[in-house]
């Protein structure tokens, strides 16, 4: 009796919880909509019924760009005008680098972070460039620092206009939210083809595609940092009798100083990311020597020019954030330092000239191509296949192929679409709200109506092994972080280079590896995404607040039941959050395994821009946003993406 008595209010209370109750509703409506589902659409393929073909259109357009551009007033006098401005400024740069040399460059780069991080930094910063020079990149590193300096100069410019309007009116807000959603997660690949379509292929497109893709960071942080601005202070300014636009340029964006540095940090990071990718359309540089060796498969090539763009992510993203954390920390004395230091750089560069050291001696330069191609031969020969009892790396490849991928695929393939979008619906609900379940349930059905369902589903597939491999390894190696402070210093040089190295020095050995296919895209989209799955984990595991340990503790709780009871439901949040950004990066690389045989629609993305095919490669990338922001909307809580800005 006393047993019945307690479950009565027990189970009440279970039905006044909100999870609970869309259960209860999820069940209700899957009882009445899959029988008529089923009996409308038996077939699981998308019905062509439902299906727009695109392709007469977009080929019409195509074909209208490629008989104007050199005759149409939109292109002489529009376009044309923003083309020689771009070609000019990066031209500009690039000829003051080289005016600086060699000595001037490195000496600016390391008074500059001296002044804003210290010592150390300022030794790695010259370290960093030297290293640039000895490995014989020093031209091409001078013309991936012109790209990015007016890159980011454009990229910050855009950002802060978008931001500024966002972070002061919320009808811009809520109009620009999903134009930023698609300009991060459109891959680069899709929107390359219309830019080169409109400026040819060079300098100018490269730029331009480099400012859709690393302008959303600054838009969105902007925007947050001027929304949370201390609404005391403001009040303060406002019982002065300001202006809006003093208030503006007085209180808000001085409050948002931190939250702009982070934007400009993280814009930085992602130009640095597409100097790679904008050399498949002309952009001389670091990217090019990558992109030839990946063409030509010389893996010592590529990690020659992979390496400084590691080195200038590390120094850039290192003086970035430093720049952030010393805010409000400016001494009366800074501005007389700065002058010294200018002044130092100056007399460098100067004496550069005068002794006419302007080039890096080829002397003093190191081939690391050939040692590291022989390493790579004798991987391949003795780790591709034939290793006793484990099998080689292409058998473990067939093995994830047959017994992983394919039925995943086979799975996916042979559910009824309406069965899938119904899923998807019941996830978006269940994790946020019913705006959320619409927005996933309409960029699913986007896919089928556009026609690239079943290579949808491949690309999901891959998606979803590479997120649970990445997962399983990043949670374990993250805990392992945050219980031991030794192994997070040994581990975070690590992750540096594996998050800052570009994208397609990853395919190199991969394919060295494990040969040509999907299992080579999953396994490279694996490494890419784990460093960020073990950061935020770790990080999330660290902010647990200590009595709560220290209660638990009290209690004889051994470590394991610590994590398991108190650590990893407290880090919930960080661990959603690590989720999701495992499954964007994941699908970013997924996309470029394309080129290595991972087909689908990433293949169709990058068949379309070596084709020149707008209609195959457009409609391929809009199928990957929509498949993006279905998986963001899925795997994101409401709460936590409208905290965050995202």
């Amino acid at each position: 009796m006393a047993t019945l008595t307690a479950s009565v209010p027990l189970s009440g209370g279970l039905l006044k919880r909100r999870s609970v109750q869309k259960l209860l509703l999820l069940a209700l409506a899957a009882a009445v909509l899959i029988p008529l589902a089923n009996a409308q659409w038996a077939s699981g393929s998308w019905p062509d019924a439902l299906t727009v073909d695109l392709s007469k259109p977009l080929t019409g357009a195509s074909d209208w760009i490629i008989d104007n551009r050199d005759s149409h007033p939109l292109f002489l006098y529009g376009f044309g005008y923003v083309s020689n401005a771009v070609v000019v400024s990066v031209r500009a740069v690039y000829l003051v680098l080289l005016a600086a040399g060699w000595a001037g460059v490195t000496a600016i780069g390391a008074l500059v972070a001296w002044r804003v991080a210290g010592v150390r930094l300022a030794l790695g910063t010259g370290a960093a460039f030297l290293a640039c020079g000895l490995l014989g990149m020093w031209v091409p590193t001078m013309q991936t620092l012109a790209l990015m300096v007016v890159a980011v100069l454009a990229s910050v410019l855009v950002g802060v206009l978008l931001g500024l309007a966002a972070g002061l009116s919320d009808r811009m807000d809520r109009a620009l939210r999903p134009v930023l959603d698609t300009m991060q997660v459109l891959p680069a690949y899709a929107y390359l083809l219309p830019v080169v379509l409109v400026f040819g292929m060079g300098v100018p497109a490269a730029v331009l595609a480099t400012v859709v893709y690393a302008a959303p960071p600054m838009a969105r942080l902007t925007a947050l940092g001027l929304r949370g601005a201390d609404k005391e202070v403001l009040e303060a300014v406002d019982s002065l009798g300001a202006t809006a636009r003093q208030r503006l340029l007085t209180a808000r964006v001085p409050l948002a100083r931190k939250e702009l540095l982070l934007g400009l940090n993280q814009t930085i990071m992602m130009a640095l990311s597409m100097a790679v990718i904008a050399s498949v359309i002309g952009a001389a540089g670091l990217g090019d020597r990558v992109y030839q060796a990946l063409a030509s498969v010389d893996v010592g090539a590529a990690l020659a020019a992979g390496i400084p763009i590691v080195l200038l992510a590390v120094v850039l993203d290192r003086v970035t954030g430093a720049a952030g954390e010393n805010v409000g920390e400016e001494h009366g004395n800074t501005r007389r330092l700065w002058l010294y230091a200018a002044l130092a750089a100056v007399a460098v560069a100067v004496a550069g000239r005068l002794a006419g050291r302007l080039d890096w001696p080829d002397a003093w330069t190191m081939n690391i191509a050939e040692p590291v191609n022989r390493a790579v031969d004798w991987m391949t020969a003795h780790l591709y296949s034939g290793v006793p009892y484990i099998g080689g790396t292409a058998d473990w490849a067939g093995h994830f192929t047959t017994w992983v991928l394919n039925p995943v695929r086979s799975g996916l393939q042979w559910l009824p679409w309406w069965s899938l979008l119904l899923l998807v619906a019941a996830l978006a609900w269940l994790i946020g709200t019913w705006r959320t379940a619409l927005t996933a349930v309409l960029a699913m059905a986007a896919i089928g109506v556009l026609g690239v369902w079943t290579p949808a589903l491949d690309t999901l597939s891959q998606v979803l092994a590479a997120v649970a491999v990445t997962l399983v390894l990043g949670f374990a190696t993250g805990i392992a972080a945050a219980r031991s402070d030794r192994f997070e210093r040994l581990l975070r040089p690590v992750l540096d280079v594996f998050q800052t190295m570009p994208q397609f020095v990853y395919l190199i050995p991969v394919v060295a590896l494990f040969g040509v296919g999907r299992a080579p895209a999953v396994a490279a989209a694996v490494v890419y995404a784990l460093p960020a799955v073990v950061r935020i984990t770790t990080q999330g595991l660290r902010q647990v607040d200590p009595a709560a340990l220290e209660s638990a503790r009290s209690l004889g709780a051994t470590p394991a039941q610590q994590l398991r009871q108190v650590q990893l439901p407290l880090a919930r949040p960080a661990l959603l959050l690590a989720v999701n950004q495992g499954v964007v990066l994941v699908l970013a690389v997924v996309i470029i395994g394309g080129l290595v045989g991972g087909g689908a629609l990433g293949y169709d993305a990058v068949f379309g821009l070596a084709q020149g095919d707008l209609a195959t490669g457009l409609v391929a990338g809009v199928g990957i946003v929509c498949l993006g922001l279905m998986l963001d909307r899925v795997t994101q809580p409401t709460e936590r993406r409208t905290k965050s800005g995202m």
